[in-house]
């Protein structure tokens, strides 16, 4: 797989849904980019703390609730990814008409469930 995707929410906790995520999306080898509240590193990945300019951004996977994303609206727009994935818990109808109206793909599932099934 080649979808190089940014976790955003990531955390250094081993019990976090967004640590495990990072686990298993580099056991699939997705190349992987984190951004998180706190500097760490997660399977090779170091999770950075200010909104860098990635390239070649296929996928944004959040694991950050819906109060705390506008904030990342515009940056995670300017990266213009193919698709951010709403895992459960982030689900936010502003942010999904706002990707759509620059037809980003919205998908409310789940990247541990898409990865596990092969429809990642």
């Amino acid at each position: 797989m080649s979808k190089k995707t940014l976790v955003i929410g990531a955390s250094m906790n081993r019990s976090r849904y967004s640590n495990i995520a990072i686990n298993r999306l580099t056991s699939h080898k997705v190349p992987t980019v984190a951004i998180g509240l706190r500097t760490g590193e997660v399977a090779g990945v170091k999770i950075e703390t200010e909104k860098l300019p990635f390239e070649d951004i296929d996928t944004v996977t959040l694991y950050l609730g819906p109060p705390r994303q506008p904030e990342y609206y515009d940056y995670i727009i300017s990266l213009n990814p193919d698709r951010v994935i709403f895992n459960p818990g982030t689900e936010n109808p502003e942010f999904f008409r706002l990707l759509r109206e620059k037809n980003i793909e919205v998908e409310v599932a789940c990247t541990l469930i898409l990865l596990s099934t092969g429809q990642y």
